[in-house]
This record gives C-alpha cells, structure tokens and sequence, in this order.
C-alpha cells in the first residue's frame, strides 16, 4: 500500500480525536489507574482509541492494530501502534505536554507515522520519504555536545529506581552536571518529535512500549537525526539530533545496541 496513503489514514485518525482532547484538557476528568499509580487512564483514552481503531478500519481493513488502551486485533500485513493520549497524567492534570501517536508498519519496517499535538495542533508527520512538521520539512540539528544540549528524559521512573537503586540517583546527577539543562515533560512521543524538529538536542527513555516511540523513532530517523533501539520491541531507547557527539556524552554508556 502507498506510503503518502498510510500517512494519510494515521493523519486522519489523530486529527479525529483532537476536537475531544482539546474541549476535556484542563477539565480535570476522573483517572483510575492499570499498573499502579503511576500510570493512570481516563474515559478519553479509551474512547480516543475507538475512533482511531475505527478510521484505520474503514481504510484498511486489512490491519493489525496494537493499541494501549485495547491491546492486539485483527490481521493482515499493516501493523499499526497506536497511544491515544501519550502523556496522560499531563492531560488529566492540565500540563498542555501530550499528544497522539499513531505508526504503521510492514513486514517490521515502520513506513509512517504521525504525533499530533492537540494544544498546540502541531502536527509531526514522517514516511519513507521524508519529516515534516505542519508541512514543513524538519531537519533534526542542535547542539553537539552536552554542555550546550537541552536532555529530554523522564529517568529515573519509579521503576528505574528500584531496579538500579542509588545508581539510578547518581545516573540523573550526571546528567544534571553535563547537560545544559534536563527536562522531565512526560511523552516519549513527543519528545523525540522534538528531537526530530531540532527544539531539543537528545531523548533518552527505559521500558517503552511501541506505541510509546514507533512514531517518534520514525520521525527522528527521517529528520535525519539518531535513534538508538528498537522502536517495535519493549526497552530503552535514545535519540540525538544530527551531528551530537554521543561517544563525548554521559548517554554513552546507555546507548541500546
């Protein structure tokens, strides 16, 4: 299937739950939790990734779809990842940081993708062919070394904690004494359409899920910048615009291989 199509169908589908997120952002809805709580959801989660299930239905039928909310269904060679609301403790509570994320993927290549950032309706789109952001051609280039770098980074979670215990503590001092400046906004996805888009230099995540950055990962590669993981597999991933020196960088250690 042609790829301008497939980014088409991911368009449509984000673009269709931005009318709902942007009238519910700031109206504190209710939250219950899954895992713990720490991860939290909300009606709109779920009822978001109805509608996108059913675009992608309609125009291709034909589909695997892998979403957060409603796990694995259907069939066929598109395989499709799709986080109705990443970053949702930011939209329950009102931080205008999260966005939708929607991939596709074929015979285990990603070959589009979309994050869409309702507040802002920033629109972050990348295929085989290329990056853009509101039809603009992103480039991903920044700063090449720590010191002069912005880090995008939600390390240590709670897990990352008990995992690596005061390791962890001492990891995020290092980033804290290397790095300009370190952020913890809450959306690997868009996060690393920031990195793409060149508005920060590096992103760095543990533990993320497919739908979390198969779409960002897409949107990074085809800026030109870096992604280090697998985008379609659980685990860490790092990303850095075009010309960062990461051998020079505390990241290096951490890099996935």
């Amino acid at each position: 299937m042609d790829v301008t199509y497939l980014l088409d169908i991911a368009t449509e589908a984000a673009r269709a739950v931005g009318p709902r997120l942007r009238k519910a952002f700031r109206s504190r809805p209710e939250v219950s939790t899954k895992r713990d709580f720490h991860d939290p959801v909300t009606e709109h989660d779920r009822a978001a990734e109805e509608t996108i299930r059913a675009v992608i239905a309609a125009r291709a039928p034909e589909s695997v779809i892998v979403g957060e909310e409603g796990g694995t269904t259907g069939s066929g060679d598109l395989v499709w990842y799709i986080d109705p609301i990443d970053g949702t403790a930011n939209f329950a509570a009102g931080l205008p940081f999260f966005c939708v994320s929607i991939a596709v993927a074929t015979r285990g290549e990603l070959v589009a993708g979309v994050v869409y950032d309702p507040v802002r309706e920033d629109e972050f789109g990348a295929s085989t062919e290329g990056a853009w952001c509101n039809g603009t051609p992103m480039r991903s280039a920044g700063a090449t070394r720590d010191r002069e770098a912005m880090l995008l980074s939600s390390y240590p979670t709670p897990a990352d904690l008990e995992a690596d215990g005061e390791e962890a503590l001492r990891r995020y001092g290092r980033f804290l004494e290397s790095f300009s400046a370190v952020r913890k906004p809450g959306s690997a996805a868009l996060k690393l359409a920031h990195v793409a888009a060149g508005w920060s230099d590096a992103a760095y995540g543990t533990r993320a899920h497919p739908w979390d950055v198969a779409a960002g990962a897409l949107l990074v590669r085809r800026a030109g910048g870096v992604y280090l993981g697998d985008p379609l597999a659980q685990g860490s991933y790092l990303a850095h615009v075009a010309g960062f020196d990461l051998d020079g960088s505390v990241l290096a250690e951490l890099a996935p291989r």
